[in-house]
């Protein structure tokens, strides 16, 4: 058990604008994808004010905040503006993803712009959301090299090939994202949820050649797997590329950070680079907080 508390990082969230919280049924009618999700009044929106309120009652330093994956451009490019703003209100504590069209043809300008506006990668993107095939070859080239330009990560959702159904499951499962990776071995990749189960099969020697530039979030876990995945993981990859996520406002930060301190599976060499400096390294946050404002290991 380290003597200074670690600075926790929690490297996968949600927030929307103030006016789309309150009129969630307009996007719902404007995109498909966001309305399967959110058509229901019980699926949780929130925007960046409140947030920061959930990292507060968590005790959560610093939160990234992923862009949706809009079809539309132009609902990118405002969700971007409001994210770069939101980053900038929050004095440090609240580090973005800018969010792209894959298809459109300003793909790749608008990362360079997301990028110029302090953003620490692109995501989340799926595949299944933004009517893209992520097994194609040349599928986001244009996106990656400027990422791999600017040494910045590419988050990516991805879904599990078998288990239970649920709104926004897809279609983006391991052997269809190793084909993307096999495409960009340069670029650095987040898998969002496990990366869809991904790392179990990186037992196999040429599963493992190509994800040497990927790490796992760890997004609405309790979702999908009981909490064995951890140590399963951890075991097969290395404590080095795990990050803790919550998928917030999906499953709630503070509820998740407090199972995730329960767990005896993550080794307290593990907690500090679990919890938040892998994130750091990964997104490159390092003009953030300090670790005054950070939650302690498990006792």
């Amino acid at each position: 058990m380290a003597d200074a508390p670690p600075f926790v990082v929690d490297a996968h969230t949600h927030a929307f604008p103030p006016d789309w919280v309150a009129d969630r049924v307009n996007h719902c009618q404007r995109d498909r994808w966001f309305g399967e999700l959110y058509e229901a009044p019980t699926a949780k929106m929130i925007d960046a004010v409140e947030l920061m309120s959930a990292m507060d009652g968590a005790g959560v330093a610093l939160a990234i905040v992923c862009g949706w994956p809009w079809l539309d451009p132009g609902l990118c490019r405002e969700h971007n503006d409001y994210l770069a703003a939101a980053s900038r209100a929050s004095n440090g504590r609240v580090a973005w993803l800018g969010i792209v069209a894959p298809a459109s043809s300003d793909a790749a300008a608008e990362t360079e712009r997301c990028l110029a506006l302090g953003a620490s990668g692109i995501g989340e993107i799926n595949a299944d959301a933004q009517a893209i095939d992520i097994a194609q070859p040349g599928i986001l080239a244009d996106v990656a090299a400027v990422l791999v330009a600017s040494d910045r990560p590419l988050l990516l959702h991805a879904s599990e090939p078998v288990g239970h159904r649920y709104p926004g499951k897809g279609t983006a499962t391991p052997d269809r994202l190793l084909s993307f990776l096999a495409a960009n071995r340069d670029l650095r990749v987040v898998l969002a949820h496990w990366g869809g189960g991904l790392p179990f099969f990186e037992l196999m020697p040429e599963v493992a050649a190509l994800t040497q530039n990927v790490v796992y979030d760890t997004a609405a876990s309790s979702y999908l797997y009981r909490t064995e995945v951890f140590r399963t993981v951890l075991d097969i990859t290395g404590g080095e590329r795990v990050l803790w996520a919550s998928d917030h406002p999906v499953l709630g930060m503070g509820r998740f950070l407090e199972r995730t301190r329960k767990l005896a599976a993550i080794r307290p060499d593990e907690w500090v680079p679990v919890m938040g400096e892998n994130a750091r390294r990964v997104y490159r946050l390092d003009n953030t907080v300090t670790n005054d404002e950070s939650v302690g290991m498990p006792e």
